[in-house]
């Protein structure tokens, strides 16, 4: 029959008396109560340690400084840990560690080595996104924070104001970046466990909103917009550059100089400005490469086709497309990244292959067996559609101007 333990009572705690030899006074569930000659008395928490299945003791605190209360408050939260099959001992070596460490592990510290990896594997303007509104909306709260100290309800208090706003895809993207941050400090031993892992339940989700682009039969209307729009010179080529070339606002913004093979009429973007981090080649019609020349006169001693007005050692904004057309009149009606939906349903309409289409604005997936952007084959097939593209466009904007006239 198994030895039944009567749990202590604070009088015989007080009472216990130091013997000639040090001696142990149980509480039940591995909670002791050691007292040694000299008179001190120690808690002590005795279990198996999992896996090797060995005993061991981890002292709890001495008395009168820890009660009795105090000692089976932190027995339970030793238990709590062995139902987890994590050793009380090692967690609270671990804990002292942070401790520890914890001034120079904070928040920020930690994000600005965790984003030394992430901007290894996004674009430059992607990663100067993210980090920026970390530095814009979290860093000035918690940025200074230990990271180990940082619970679900810091960063939930810090965001709601964000949700109030109604900015919920903000919301959405500092939650997943966020998460990314405690993940790595995970995985690098700064935490036993991602505490923010749950933080975007407690707010509502974005409603995704349909692609703002048009319908194939109102791209007159936009050519003529382009061309009676009040804007810069340099404004009006990216957006038509942009067009033409089928490629996203980050992408036709930072174009540089030294990407554009002229003589093999080509446009290559490395794979640190992709996406998908793989490079990708563009044929260029006769139209795109009659904006280069346009722009050559601008910036042909620059670094970037399209510099910017402020600073022109940098490209003009990715926003600049989206912006010009919210003055044109487009706003809630046309997206700059709207263009490229347009043009796939233009193409597909004129019955171009969807992986050619595919291949064109670099949706291929890294697993296509075929690569369709980096065989020669296809790469014949899309100079023949994007020629083809840019010729409709033309069209296009004739169709309008002589509507108008």
């Amino acid at each position: 029959m198994a030895r039944t333990t009567n749990p202590l009572t604070s009088i015989e705690v007080k009472d216990a008396k130091p013997k000639a030899k040090e001696y142990s006074l149980g509480d039940g569930n591995g909670l002791y109560l050691r007292v040694k000659p000299n008179g001190t008395k120690l808690w002590i928490f005795n279990y198996l340690r999992p896996f090797t299945r060995i005993r061991a003791n981890i002292s709890v605190g001495q008395y009168p400084t820890i009660s009795l209360a105090k000692a089976r408050a932190a027995q339970q939260q030793n238990l709590a840990l062995l139902s987890d099959n994590i050793d009380p001992r090692s967690h609270k070596a671990e804990q002292q560690r942070l401790n520890t460490e914890a001034p120079g592990n904070t928040l920020k510290k930690v994000t600005n080595d965790w984003f030394q990896v992430k901007k290894t594997k996004v674009t430059r303007d992607y990663a100067d996104d993210i980090y920026r509104s970390l530095e814009l909306h979290i860093f000035p709260k918690i940025g200074e924070m230990p990271i180990h100290k940082i619970r679900a309800l810091d960063a939930i208090e810090i965001l709601k104001p964000i949700a109030a706003k109604g900015s919920l895809e903000t919301l959405k993207r500092l939650c997943q970046r966020l998460n990314e941050v405690m993940v790595y400090a995970t995985n690098t031993g700064l935490l036993y466990a991602n505490p923010l892992s749950g933080i975007s339940k407690a707010f509502e989700s974005p409603v995704k909103k349909p692609m703002l682009t048009l319908k194939p039969e109102q791209l007159p209307e936009l050519m003529a917009a382009i061309a009676n729009a009040p804007i810069k010179k340099t404004t009006k080529c990216l957006l038509e550059w942009q067009l033409h070339t089928m490629t996203r606002s980050s992408e036709a913004a930072g174009t540089k100089w030294e990407e554009i093979d002229l003589d093999k009429k080509l446009w290559t973007l490395p794979a640190e400005r992709m996406t998908k981090n793989r490079s990708h080649s563009i044929p260029l019609s006769h139209q795109a490469i009659s904006l280069l020349k346009i722009m050559t006169s601008i910036s042909h001693n620059r670094v970037h086709v399209f510099p910017a007005d402020g600073n022109p050692r940098r490209h003009t904004h990715q926003q600049t497309v989206n912006m010009a057309l919210k003055r044109m009149g487009f706003s809630g009606i046309l997206a700059a990244h709207g263009m490229r939906a347009l043009a796939s349903t233009i193409l597909s309409e004129q019955g171009f292959e969807p992986d050619l289409i595919k291949a064109a604005l670099a949706n291929t997936d890294k697993n296509d067996v075929r690569m369709l952007d980096n065989q020669d084959e296809y790469m014949q097939s899309r100079k023949a559609m994007m020629s083809l593209w840019s010729i409709h466009i033309d069209n296009c904007a004739q169709l309008r101007y002589f509507k108008q006239s």
